[in-house]
């Protein structure tokens, strides 16, 4: 007897949902709402025999201790995420992650790009938040189910761009580069740091009072709003947007291969009849729905999330930083302050060299891909994208002498105050 297609998809879902099903209950551990047995971590303040049940009978109170700012930065690929990943990176006492998400998509999602499939987002998300909500919790044991091959002993030499997360590069976790170090290098950290290991990982995590995820790989902020309202995380999201044309123009030099219809009909002039479109009308849908959610300001979201232009950060980037920074109430170090010094200021020529590197100069990368897309493409791009260009107080180009003026800029002055 032959299966349809529809069976054979809906058996594939169901095997992915019951792997992570199996993952989920049988790696994790509790992700305790209240530790017992200090009644204080309990907001309802009551005494110690009373406590298990109270925690209990009241499961949506909040920590009454002084508790980590967990910060989320939210994202797209080649929109700046990096960038701005580092502006937490660099600071002393903040644990970074650079995309722990890619060991959920490749484990329980292999091929998906931007699929819209209900089933596969529904699956992917629901591990997400779960992986996230360990990792703030600074459980990465809880991360090793879904590296593969699965680490021996909790070391591992396969975590996804370890060497982009300076806490994974220095002690206790490796001894080869002193703390006060920048611009320690990706190759450089996992050549003299060895395998990682993740117990010395979670004592690093445990050890400093701020914990910051960099994820490309969640569509909306809506996708977020369980870990928002979550009473056990004092989450922050900062989503970073950039123009279209811009994110268009970088994954074309980026990603050759996936972009080559995009590339053919910018050194040809003819848009090819098979363009996927998805490529470029996912970004802005996406984009469309979570700035949308986020500037109406629903009550979930008060005092937790902030908008930013990849735009204005590299123009201005030590003061939309103290802005960012004032934003999660915390001090600006010093290590962060010298870092922007020293990565904004760059030539274009290393950033080309260095598709994924942060050493540039900021102010004249913003705009170049105005130098880079034909005409017919960025007028596309904007028919496709108009909606999201306009909310966001990007201008339009109306014709090809306009597009090469880079003297005049195409971004309004814009003040998208935080959720306060």
């Amino acid at each position: 007897m032959q299966c349809s297609w529809k069976a054979v998809l809906l058996l594939a879902l169901a095997s992915i949902a019951i792997q992570y099903t199996a993952i989920r209950t049988f790696t994790a551990k509790p992700f305790q709402i209240c530790p017992v047995p200090n009644p204080l971590n309990c907001g309802l303040g009551q005494e110690t025999e009373s406590f298990d049940r109270l925690c209990d009978e009241y499961p949506y109170f909040t920590y009454n201790i002084s508790r980590k700012t967990h910060i989320l930065i939210l994202a797209t690929t080649r929109s700046g995420s990096s960038f701005v990943g580092q502006l937490f990176n660099q600071h002393s006492d903040v644990f970074y992650l650079f995309e722990p998400l890619y060991h959920v998509q490749t484990t329980l999602i292999p091929r998906l790009s931007h699929s819209k499939n209900t089933a596969d987002r529904r699956v992917m998300l629901g591990a997400s938040r779960d992986l996230l909500r360990s990792l703030y919790d600074c459980d990465l044991y809880f991360l090793e189910s879904y590296i593969k091959p699965q680490p021996v002993n909790h070391t591992t030499d396969k975590l996804f761009r370890r060497g982009a997360s300076k806490a994974l590069c220095s002690p206790p976790v490796c001894d080869a580069f002193r703390p006060s170090e920048v611009n320690i290098e990706e190759g450089d950290c996992v050549k003299k740091c060895a395998s990682l290991n993740m117990t010395l990982a979670a004592d690093s995590c445990k050890d400093r009072r701020h914990v910051a995820i960099k994820i490309v790989r969640v569509p909306e902020i809506n996708d977020l709003r369980a870990l928002v309202e979550d009473p056990r995380l004092n989450l922050k999201i900062i989503q970073l947007v950039r123009d279209p044309r811009g994110i268009l123009s970088s994954r074309i030099e980026t990603f050759r291969d996936t972009y080559r219809l995009w590339r053919i009909w910018r050194a040809t002039g003819r848009k090819p009849y098979n363009l996927d479109m998805s490529q470029l009308t996912v970004v802005c849908e996406d984009f469309l729905n979570s700035v949308s959610t986020g500037l109406s300001r629903p009550p979930w979201l008060k005092g937790k999330y902030m908008l930013v232009r990849y735009e204005d950060l590299a123009r201005n980037p030590l003061k939309k930083t103290q802005e960012i920074y004032e934003y999660l109430g915390m001090s600006l170090d010093d290590n962060v302050v010298k870092w922007i010094q020293t990565n904004t200021r760059g030539s274009n020529e290393l950033s080309a060299k260095h598709k994924y590197g942060t050493v540039r100069d900021s102010a004249a990368n913003a705009e170049s891909w105005r130098l880079k897309l034909s005409y017919d493409m960025v007028d596309y791009t904007q028919t496709v994208c108009q909606q999201i260009l306009n909310q966001l107080g990007y201008k339009m180009v109306e014709s090809p002498e306009e597009l090469k003026n880079i003297s005049v800029t195409l971004v309004e002055k814009r003040n998208f105050v935080p959720f306060l």
